[in-house]
């Protein structure tokens, strides 16, 4: 989860990532940031992110989206 944070908080330094749940929802990250998040993810935790999971659910929290990264590096 450190990294996933390290990662966002160099997107956007001011948000507090640990407790927003509306990332998506209240447009805090736009589609630059998203397409920016899945390479770095990529690169950082050597998974792909499928078109498919790239939905709001997936992207509106750190948790969220540390829970996506959990369940696709379980799969591989």
């Amino acid at each position: 989860m450190e990294t996933l944070l390290e990662i966002l908080e160099e997107l956007h330094p001011d948000v507090d990532f640990e407790n927003c749940e509306t990332l998506i929802d209240d447009k805090i990250l736009d589609s630059f940031d998203i397409v920016t998040l899945v390479g770095e993810i990529s690169d950082e935790f050597d998974i792909t992110i499928p078109v498919e999971e790239i939905v709001p659910k997936n992207f509106n929290s750190a948790k969220a989206l540390y829970a996506l990264i959990e369940r696709l590096i379980e799969e591989e």
